[in-house]
């Protein structure tokens, strides 16, 4: 958590907004029984607006609603989120075999007799956790339903045959969904309307020098430049439609540097990191070119990496 403070004070986020975080985290102290669950994220999410947001929109008690094309740090920004809040975190991917049943919880049989198996939703709201719903746009309607009551002014939740549990006063949901991706659909309105929801924008470049740099320390900043211009150039090719989308793929770049920091050559991470996420031989072709104007493919450890 300092180094998270730390961290948006350099980023220029509203000290009063992080005074009125800390407030939070004094007021809602987090259960000992799953303390375990604050996340101690790997990386950080860039882009100070964005937080201001985020922070503010959870502050007023609303639930939030990340929206965005791929590779924008929407499951960063959630698990970032829930770290600086204090909050014990819940993920929920979500998918078209999504049921009711598997978000709040079903009946079972320990062999003498039958009792309540909570899900994730149902623990969310009874430990005052942030709860991530992944992907909501890919589960079907229905199954969402469940949500409403919980979601809107009345923050409850009610099993059949069971206790109305009420959601407490600290837990959050904050969905994420991308467009465009096979197997998703509109939202429905019904439940679109329970979130606030925060358009996620593209990393800029300064963000993701800054990003690489926290991340591998030691890289030369001559080159990190390179691999950052790199990122943005993919980035127009796949918007004027030059190539798809499946390149620009900010996990593939920094998978790429982890692998030339293990050894491999820069042609051979940038590989398996990038151009393999393409499954069409003429357009790996054209990242390779992409890829080939801006890095050299003999780069060693020793010349990305200072010593």
């Amino acid at each position: 958590m300092a180094e998270l403070s730390a961290f948006l004070k350099e980023e220029g986020i509203s000290p009063a907004l992080l005074q009125k975080v800390e407030e939070f985290r004094k007021q809602y102290p987090v259960q000992a029984d799953c303390a375990s669950r604050v996340p101690d994220p790997e990386y950080l999410y860039y882009g100070r607006k964005t937080w201001e947001l985020a922070i503010a929109a959870i502050l007023s008690g609303n639930h939030l609603l990340l929206a965005g094309p791929k590779a924008t740090g929407k499951n960063v920004l959630c698990e970032n989120l829930s770290a600086l809040f204090g909050r014990p975190l819940w993920n929920m991917s979500f998918h078209v075999g999504t049921d009711a049943a598997s978000l709040v919880g079903t009946d079972t049989f320990d062999g003498q007799a039958g009792s309540f198996r909570p899900g994730p939703v149902w623990l969310c709201a009874k430990k005052g956790g942030f709860g991530i719903l992944d992907e909501i746009n890919m589960a079907k309607n229905e199954a969402l339903a469940v949500l409403h009551a919980a979601l809107d002014f009345r923050r409850v939740l009610d099993v059949p045959g069971y206790d109305r549990t009420e959601l407490r006063s600290e837990t959050r949901f904050i969905a994420t969904m991308n467009y465009g991706y096979a197997g998703t659909r509109d939202l429905n309105e019904a439940l679109a309307s329970r979130f606030v929801v925060l358009n996620m924008p593209v990393i800029a470049e300064e963000d993701l020098g800054k990003l690489i740099s926290r991340r591998y320390p030691s890289i030369r900043p001559k080159l990190r430049d390179q691999f950052v211009k790199l990122y943005t150039e993919l980035e127009r090719k796949a918007e004027s439609a030059e190539i798809s989308d499946s390149a620009v793929d900010l996990r593939g770049l920094l998978d790429a540097l982890s692998l030339m920091a293990q050894g491999l050559s820069s042609g051979d991470a940038l590989e398996m990191g990038i151009v393999n996420k393409s499954f069409d031989n003429y357009e790996r072709g054209l990242i390779r070119d992409v890829i080939s104007a801006r890095i050299p493919s003999d780069l060693t450890s020793e010349l990305v990496f200072e010593a």
